[in-house]
């Protein structure tokens, strides 16, 4: 998850993705009145119970880090506070399984309304990050991990399969699991999680 990001998108644009509006375009001619009326109708339901001002506790997995020097959770922590959300916490755990399940569980009972790890969502032995929190998830929210691993494909290729990134609901919070690396958190706190937090927190507490 080195590698730095390529913001190309020349593959949807150019394919796919100007299909789909060329065929929304005449289903709009079809019918405009209809299409237009339940297109505002959906847009402000949509977003009517979004959360504003998420209070995000931070939680970097690792032997090796201190909070001081910690850039991936230094990534995660502006790109959230840049969105508008609040950092409530930031907090350093070993990587082991009960004092991650622990810590994400002590974060959440102080009543932050989601958890952002990092660190530990690889393949290799003491990667246990998604095995202690897994069991914590009420239900899984496997689009995080599957746009996650979509957007690591485009800067990394294959080797984007080796991240478990992962997300949950527990209770009516939400919690992420991100990689380690300062690029891969960038990815997945810049892209995914910042932007659409609020409207996923909203639509869990709905």
């Amino acid at each position: 998850m080195g590698h730095d990001h390529d913001e190309t998108t020349g593959h949807d644009e150019a394919g796919h993705s100007h299909g789909e509006h060329s065929h929304d375009h005449r289903e709009h001619e079809h019918d405009s009145d209809h299409d237009h009326s339940h297109g505002e109708h959906t847009h402000d339901d949509h977003h009517a119970h979004d959360a504003e001002g998420v209070d995000i506790g931070v939680l970097t997995v690792s032997t090796s880090r201190t909070l001081d020097d910690d850039p991936a959770g230094d990534i995660i922590a502006a790109a959230c506070e840049d969105a508008g959300h609040e950092i409530a916490e930031r907090r350093l755990v070993a990587d082991e399984m009960d004092a991650i399940g622990d810590a994400v569980a002590a974060l959440l009972d102080e009543g932050v309304d989601v958890v952002l790890t990092t660190g530990g969502t690889g393949l290799t032995p003491d990667d246990v990050t998604v095995d202690a929190i897994e069991p914590l998830f009420d239900r899984a929210v496997p689009g995080f991990g599957e746009l996650f691993r979509w957007l690591s494909y485009e800067e990394v290729g294959p080797m984007a399969m080796a991240s478990r990134a992962t997300a949950g609901i527990v209770d009516d919070r939400l919690v992420f699991c991100l990689p380690g690396s300062e690029n891969a958190a960038r990815t997945g706190a810049e892209k995914l999680v910042a932007p659409a937090v609020g409207h996923l927190l909203g639509l869990v507490r709905r």
